[in-house]
């Protein structure tokens, strides 16, 4: 009567490219069996060329507000050996989902080679100093978030200039706002972005309501006459209409009619009393 969403997906991220070998969903399982068992290099291989689409999607984001100078490809490279990383050191038995856990080390080597190169220049690491220190300063004066005007005041410095050094200093936060709160690179160690609103993904309150709804109705639905469930059946899951499922039943359309009123009437009220 009830379809029931398939349970979890593999990755998150569109995968392209993918043989038909590395890149069968069913086929995890079994490979990583095998990787835990035998570490061997050409299930590595098989694991990587699966995930690393994952790759491309965590450069691209971290690559947001870099410099020009910072190239696309050079942070995918520095990801991947984070990929190989995670794949190597991932333990399921420890309950994380692979793909948040490859994530986080991808990111975290994306970072550290960036860091390792100092593509942030002094001056501009010393401005984020400043404005960072003139900002704790006002806040604990002022009990609040400070203006820019005020922040500017406080600086020395017009505005314009306040608003000049933002911009600069915005590729020092792509760096810091990660650190805030990625003390280690654990499995399951939380990061800025774990932090912020994810607007697509379903309300947990609702999908466990759906979820509670749905088995309470499949139970109601157990407890109806096979007549009924068989009409409810063919009028709902096989998309007949009443006609068509009168034919299947054997009787007219509005004995199905009825047979469909009274199981709807009896499931109504079977759901109100077990809420």
């Amino acid at each position: 009567m009830v379809e029931h969403p398939t349970a979890g997906t593999v990755a998150h991220v569109p995968v392209q490219g993918r043989d038909a070998h590395a890149g069968a969903t069913d086929e995890l399982p079994a490979l990583w069996r095998r990787y835990r068992e035998a570490r061997d290099e050409a299930t590595r291989e098989r694991l990587i060329l699966h995930y690393s689409p994952l790759v491309k999607h965590v450069a691209g984001r971290v690559a947001v507000g870099l410099p020009p100078n910072v190239d696309m490809g050079d942070c995918a490279s520095y990801g991947m050996f984070g990929l190989i990383d995670a794949i190597e050191k991932y333990d399921p038995d420890r309950g994380v989902r692979f793909e948040p856990y490859a994530m986080s080390r991808i990111r975290g080597a994306i970072l550290d080679e960036l860091r390792a190169l100092d593509w942030i220049p002094r001056s501009v690491r010393a401005k984020a100093r400043s404005v960072e220190r003139g900002y704790q300063a006002l806040e604990a004066r002022l009990h609040r978030s400070p203006t820019e005007a005020e922040l500017a005041a406080e600086l020395g410095i017009s505005v314009e200039d306040l608003q000049q050094t933002f911009s600069q200093i915005s590729v020092v936060n792509v760096l810091a706002l990660d650190e805030l709160l990625a003390a280690t690179d654990e499995p399951g160690e939380m990061n800025f972005g774990d932090t912020l609103a994810d607007l697509t993904a379903d309300d947990p309150v609702a999908v466990f309501e759906d979820q509670e709804t749905r088995a309470l109705l499949l139970n109601a639905i157990a407890e109806l006459t096979e007549r009924e469930r068989r009409v409810i059946h063919l009028y709902y899951v096989e998309g007949m209409t009443l006609a068509e499922v009168g034919e299947h039943v054997g009787v007219s359309e509005s004995r199905v009619c009825q047979i469909h009123s009274k199981a709807m009437l009896a499931l109504r009220t079977k759901l109100a009393g077990r809420r």
